[in-house]
């Protein structure tokens, strides 16, 4: 998903890698799935991604007291990596023990995809033969769901419509193997996206939504990377700066309902280079948003710089 410097104009362009190679992807262990297991998605999401390895494939469920959604990165167009890998890697009965546990905590355990290494669009990936392997791959490996961390920001900036598409035809290929109601699937996208700009002419995810919003569960939106959202003013209600109207409450305003909207934040000033907020700081924000009816919820990036006591600060109390 992430890396320390993660912007979208030519200025920022500089990407550090989110992971140190790519592993062949761990042969399948047959469907693991458990569709009593599942539930509807959370209507206040609690989410936090894992890139970090993890002995185990996950850590204990009461280290995440307080999230409800755990995240392992990524998947990519090579096969899973770094935390999605090690949970590959793990015997099915293994699997199933951590998922229970996750389970009987209240937390879903979802693959995220691709990253801001991964770039779909511009490599030539065919979106739907892509979508059939992963939504696959989620199944086999016994998971809940699939996050959408798509960052082409190339074939996004181009402008030319083939960026919105390629997501469009991806998502909705992905719901033909993970059904709404029995599979998680959101989306990660960089928040300037969700509002219309020249630098974006075919719509990004303004146009992504209207063609496959009603499929897509929650949108963990990444509040930060962009010079903006540093405070309450600019994440809430006034983002100003180079990507006008893409604060949290400005967004619906281009079609996006608002409680689809999860805040995602940076754990630590090192995970992000700039859009920082200390938890207590985010958690006033947090409460400010829910008194004016939102509960879309809280992402953080990542495990184990964010835990159980970051989540209960980030919350302000609000939920």
């Amino acid at each position: 998903m992430f890396s320390s410097t993660r912007m979208i104009t030519a200025v920022f362009a500089a990407f550090a890698l989110a992971s140190t190679g790519f592993a062949a992807p761990a042969p399948a262990d047959g469907d693991i799935s458990a569709l009593s297991a599942r539930a509807v998605a959370p209507t206040s999401r609690f989410v936090i991604y894992s890139n970090n390895w993890v002995t185990g494939g996950a850590p204990p469920a009461s280290a995440l007291k307080g999230f409800n959604v755990f995240a392992l990165s990524f998947l990519t167009l090579k096969g899973a990596v770094d935390q999605a890998g090690n949970w590959a890697a793990l015997p099915a009965a293994q699997k199933t023990a951590k998922k229970n546990e996750y389970h009987n905590a209240g937390i879903k355990i979802i693959a995220s995809a691709f990253g801001a290494t991964d770039l779909p669009t511009t490599s030539g990936a065919n979106a739907v033969s892509t979508a059939n392997t992963m939504a696959q791959w989620v199944k086999t490996n016994g998971l809940d769901g699939i996050d959408v961390d798509y960052e082409d920001l190339t074939a996004m900036n181009k402008g030319d419509g083939a960026a919105e598409k390629w997501v469009s035809d991806f998502t909705t290929t992905l719901r033909k193997t993970l059904p709404q109601g029995q599979y998680i699937l959101s989306h990660a996208p960089l928040a300037p996206w969700l509002a219309p700009h020249h630098q974006f002419a075919a719509g990004a995810y303004v146009k992504i939504n209207q063609n496959v919003g009603s499929l897509i569960d929650w949108y963990n939106v990444q509040f930060y990377n962009q010079g903006m959202y540093a405070d309450c003013a600019g994440l809430l209600t006034s983002s100003g700066g180079s990507f006008p109207g893409s604060s949290l409450f400005e967004i619906p305003q281009h079609g996006i309902p608002l409680n689809k909207l999860v805040i995602g934040k940076p754990a630590t000033g090192a995970d992000a280079s700039n859009g920082f907020m200390s938890p207590a700081a985010l958690g006033s924000c947090v409460k400010q948003a829910k008194a004016k009816g939102w509960n879309g919820g809280v992402m953080v990036w990542q495990f184990p710089h964010a835990d159980a006591s970051w989540m209960q600060a980030a919350k302000g109390g609000a939920f």
